[in-house]
């Protein structure tokens, strides 16, 4: 029986045009450029502008990126997953709103929900789809507008995110090139450092609700930044190990852009020098599920095929994963 292995064939993106810079940030709370540049690496972040827009239209815009460059009609694409942990409401599904504005009409979708997280475990469930032999075209969307959960009266939170998209297509593979393996973690008892109190069942929202500010992100910053160094340099040095793998066999290391300083921990850790070590936290900030598919977009003239990369993340929960990929081409 032949063993098919589901390769990313195809990568698009979207970033709103409005920056908000360190500079405009300094207006807005008691903070610096160097205070914020220092402690997470950001420099600016893009926010999503303009009445009725919500995470499908980001979502939208990288699914016709990605179309366009690989050159498919939309109609081909068999199933669209999106991560994301701000969707445009509760039911139904982003990834069903994306489905129609981006005209892909035979193909089921839906959400997955793990945090920072989700792109990975979203890729991991898409390539199941491929390698089961049922489906030959799935899409994984990242995408998270990430202003419409944040306070932008608390320095601790509203330096970090922004709002962004990525997408990219899985295909079952010819060769020996695809998503090679996984390791994914949770751990529900970190729900207390990194949540958002009220929205869901557990605490409907409410007059008082909206009046205490619990529909924003709550972050307990060094206990989230503890558990991230540890859960995604640890996972990534495991997904290695578990394979043989050694920094020198690694092209490219791609790090969700949660802080500079993880970035670094988790590239030390897996013995990845930092020029192998994909970074645009300083110009998109954290855009949650939409910071790996992002990477790939802004280095993909850069990959080859047969490259090893790793991908790693952290997320609220907490959810943490690693995911080996052997690049499956060569950009045109």
């Amino acid at each position: 029986m032949e063993i098919l292995t589901a390769a990313i064939t195809g990568v698009g993106g979207y970033v709103p045009e409005y920056r908000l810079t360190n500079k405009i940030l300094e207006t807005m709370v008691d903070t610096t450029d160097e205070w914020i540049k220092t402690r997470t690496g950001v420099e600016e972040r893009r926010i999503l502008k303009g009445e009725g827009l919500g995470t499908s239209d980001m979502g939208m815009e990288a699914v016709k990126n990605l179309c366009e460059k690989r050159g498919i009609d939309p109609a081909e694409i068999d199933c669209l997953i999106c991560a994301t942990v701000t969707p445009d409401m509760l039911f139904p599904a982003t990834a069903n709103i994306i489905c129609d504005k981006a005209g892909i009409k035979n193909a089921f979708s839906f959400d997955v929900e793990a945090a920072c997280s989700g792109f990975l475990f979203a890729l991991t469930t898409g390539a199941a789809l491929i390698e089961c032999g049922r489906y030959k075209k799935v899409v994984i969307v990242g995408a998270d507008k990430m202003s419409s959960i944040v306070d932008y009266t608390d320095r601790t939170t509203c330096v970090i995110f922004g709002d962004g998209a990525g997408a990219v297509l899985l295909e079952p593979s010819k060769d020996d090139n695809g998503i090679k393996d996984s390791l994914l973690k949770s751990d529900g008892s970190g729900k207390q450092f990194l949540h958002m109190k009220a929205g869901g069942s557990l605490k409907p929202a409410s007059i008082e609700t909206v009046a205490a500010k619990e529909h924003f992100i709550f972050q307990e910053g060094s206990s989230v930044f503890k558990f991230a160094v540890k859960g995604m340099a640890d996972v990534s040095f495991e997904l290695m190990e578990k394979n043989n793998l050694k920094g020198e066999d690694i092209a490219w290391l791609v790090p969700h852009q949660a802080n500079l300083r993880i970035i670094d921990a988790t590239a030390s850790r897996a013995g990845i020098p930092k020029e192998k070590v994909m970074i645009n936290i300083q110009k998109y900030g954290n855009t949650t599920g939409a910071t790996i598919p992002l990477c790939l977009w802004d280095w993909e003239s850069q990959l080859k095929k047969g490259d090893n990369i790793i991908l790693a993340a952290f997320g609220g929960g907490f959810t943490w994963g690693a995911t080996w990929i052997k690049w499956a081409y060569d950009t045109k």
